[in-house]
């Protein structure tokens, strides 16, 4: 029998090895996923200040693991976007972003193209049927804000009937349609039958308002410090009276996920309750907002929504 050459042999050994070499063990769930690919893959706003905003002219991060259709973290700046770092941080991975729009974000069955919404979405019982949430970060007072100028609306009941602008898909949506359930919240709807105006976002309601041409909006319903930030940047709106509403905002995941997402949102939640204990969120409330939205967030009960 002729001989095998060396080179041959050792090939033939490579092969072998390969061969029996048992395959790679696919992730067992979504954390497993997360801390496997290095990355945390998260959905936000890219209009939404001060929460999270674009960036102008900035680069991406050198060395990112971040795929080239997703944004790396210093491309976008804001409250959610630094809580997100943080959260990212803490569990070793690094954020990377992707702006899809809201209603996509809240309907669920998001096909695996992020792992997480870490957006300032409300809990909602609706919601819930398609998401799991994680413990709160914050909490935000919902306000209507007019033209600086109009001396007409008194107080949010003067809205009844009147143009009234808010983000497509949102808390303020529902509250205006009356349909509105906030777990551990209760609130009474002040504005009957309004002429409901939907915006891709609320600052495109907000810019509008601030026209004043007394055709588009009579009022806009959004987070008080969206509206306070944006006569902040100069736009001539105020707000009207008191906020009808308080929202507890989370992180969320889909249900319908390819890999269990429970284990990622819990230990999300775990997460961000240390950053409640250890004055992490207070912090970083009190630099996008000027006070502390965030401890009243920390007591929720998350148990007694019962979701799993």
């Amino acid at each position: 029998m002729k001989r095998l050459s060396p080179v041959l042999l050792v090939l033939m050994a490579v092969l072998l090895v390969t061969a029996c070499k048992p395959p790679a063990t696919p992730a067992a769930d979504k954390l497993a996923e997360v801390l496997a690919r290095g990355t945390l893959i998260v959905s936000t706003d890219p209009a939404y200040p001060p929460q999270s905003e674009l960036v102008e002219g900035a680069q991406r991060l050198a060395n990112t693991k971040c795929a080239a259709d997703q944004r790396t973290a210093n491309e976008l700046s804001g409250f959610d976007i630094e809580v997100t770092k943080e959260v990212a941080r803490r569990l070793g991975v690094e954020a990377c972003f992707v702006t899809p729009a809201w209603d996509l974000i809240v309907a669920g069955s998001w096909a695996d193209r992020w792992d997480i919404s870490i957006g300032s979405m409300t809990i909602t019982r609706p919601r819930m049927e398609k998401l799991y949430f994680s413990q709160p970060y914050y909490t935000t007072p919902a306000a209507f804000f007019v033209h600086k100028d109009n001396t007409t609306f008194q107080k949010p009941s003067d809205l009844s009937g009147k143009r009234i602008g808010f983000g497509t898909a949102t808390t303020y949506e529902y509250y205006l349609e009356g349909i509105l359930e906030i777990p551990g919240e209760t609130f009474e709807v002040v504005v009957q039958n309004p002429v409901l105006k939907p915006y891709d976002t609320d600052l495109f309601a907000l810019q509008d308002l601030a026209l004043g041409d007394g055709v588009r909006l009579d009022a806009v319903l959004t987070a008080q410090p969206t509206g306070a930030s944006a006569i902040a940047d100069g736009l001539p709106i105020k707000q009207l009276g008191d906020p009808v509403f308080f929202e507890y905002l989370a992180a969320a995941v889909d249900k319908a996920a390819g890999k269990d997402p429970v284990p990622l949102i819990k230990k999300v939640s775990e997460i961000i309750l240390q950053m409640h204990a250890d004055g992490t969120l207070a912090k970083l409330s009190q630099q996008f907002y000027g006070l502390d939205l965030a401890s009243p967030a920390a007591g929720f009960d998350l148990n007694a929504l019962k979701q799993w």
